[in-house]
């Protein structure tokens, strides 16, 4: 979402690294915020660690950082500032004095040892809103131990839930833990705290726990533990695929295609495009288990028709057909398609 009004006036001192704080930043700057980014002296290893990530020949020849730092940190301010010298800390502790929010994404408890916690910044600055990003939170058991996106959606039950009907783990190249987790999580909460400062004078703090923040939004799979008892087997659930109407299908040329004809009026439009009325009345929504002998036959039946013709075959049968069946894209052909090729990207806009 790309506004330059909405947050025009919002001061920011981002003091995190890698992806998640980042990326966080960058959103509220395309707000219309202005973000100062702090980092550390690179000549003791404390600068953001994405400027080497991905360098290429060309970087280095042009004495610039990576496209990951540059595309994460496009339109901020950047200084220097060595938060383990007193010099630093005062030159922080000045910017804070003026500042309407500081994130940080240091392990819990390393701002205090600097003495730039959240009770000398409130006293300093009230209505600043302080944002901490960590793995697994700032009053856990675990709240000091190191850990990447792969360590928190698996504490949160995620990744058991990402495999296939024989229980193989497969990875996401979609940091979920620090994007869903991390990034939207602290975006939110930072929003939120920001309006109740407007509204009150007082700032507040907003402790975003990557782990906790997927556990909150693992929302069906939670509900079907509660429902039921057990855990949803992998590849077995109704969304996991476990129903022939909600699934990946493999096709001639080994692409894909994406169905999710959950409800009843799609799934009937699938059958006729594959040329099967003799489907229709075999839905989880007509009495068909998910993950049931009955239903994992079917599925293995919808997968033999997709596997007869290639991907752009099919992609041209739904093309025109309301069925939520789509062609599973790779990134370097989103740009040519009609979704991502036209029109303005989705934000917000006065009407």
């Amino acid at each position: 979402m790309r506004d330059a009004g909405l947050l025009a006036g919002i001061r920011v001192i981002d003091l995190t690294k890698l992806l998640p704080g980042p990326l966080a930043t960058k959103h509220l700057a395309e707000m219309g915020a202005s973000v100062l980014k702090v980092e550390g002296p690179a000549s003791d290893g404390q600068e953001d660690g994405t400027r080497h990530m991905g360098l290429t020949r060309a970087d280095r020849e042009a004495g610039r950082p990576s496209l990951i730092f540059r595309a994460l940190n496009e339109g901020k301010q950047i200084v220097e500032i060595d938060l383990r010298s007193e010099t630093g800390r005062t030159e922080l502790l000045a910017h804070a004095r003026e500042a309407d929010l500081l994130v940080e994404g240091f392990r819990p408890g390393v701002m205090d040892k600097l003495g730039l916690g959240w009770e000398a910044l409130h006293a300093l600055n009230p209505k600043l809103v302080m944002c901490a990003i960590s793995g697994y939170g700032q009053h856990n058991a675990w709240s000091h131990r190191a850990g990447h996106d792969i360590n928190y959606i698996a504490m949160a039950g995620v990744l058991e839930q990402i495999a296939t009907v024989e229980g193989d783990v497969a990875v996401p190249n979609f940091q979920i833990g620090d994007l869903m987790g991390g990034t939207q999580a602290a975006v939110s909460g930072m929003l939120a705290a920001l309006l109740s400062a407007q509204r009150s004078g007082q700032g507040r703090f907003v402790d975003i726990s990557m782990t906790h923040e997927v556990y909150r939004h693992h929302v069906l799979a939670r509900i079907a533990l509660a429902a039921t008892g057990r855990t949803p087997a992998p590849g077995r659930d109704l969304l996991s695929g476990g129903a022939p109407c909600y699934g990946a299908y493999r096709c001639a040329d080994a692409r894909f295609m994406a169905v999710g004809a959950l409800e009843m009026k799609f799934w009937r439009e699938l059958c006729g495009v594959l040329g099967r009325p003799d489907w229709i009345e075999r839905h989880w929504s007509r009495g068909l288990v998910p993950g049931s002998e009955a239903s994992m036959a079917l599925r293995a039946e919808v997968a033999a028709a997709f596997a007869l013709e290639p991907m752009a075959h099919w992609a041209s049968c739904f093309e025109s057909v309301d069925a939520c069946v789509t062609p599973v894209l790779r990134l370097d052909e989103l740009a040519a398609h009609p979704v991502h090729a036209t029109g303005q990207p989705p934000g917000v806009a006065a009407r």
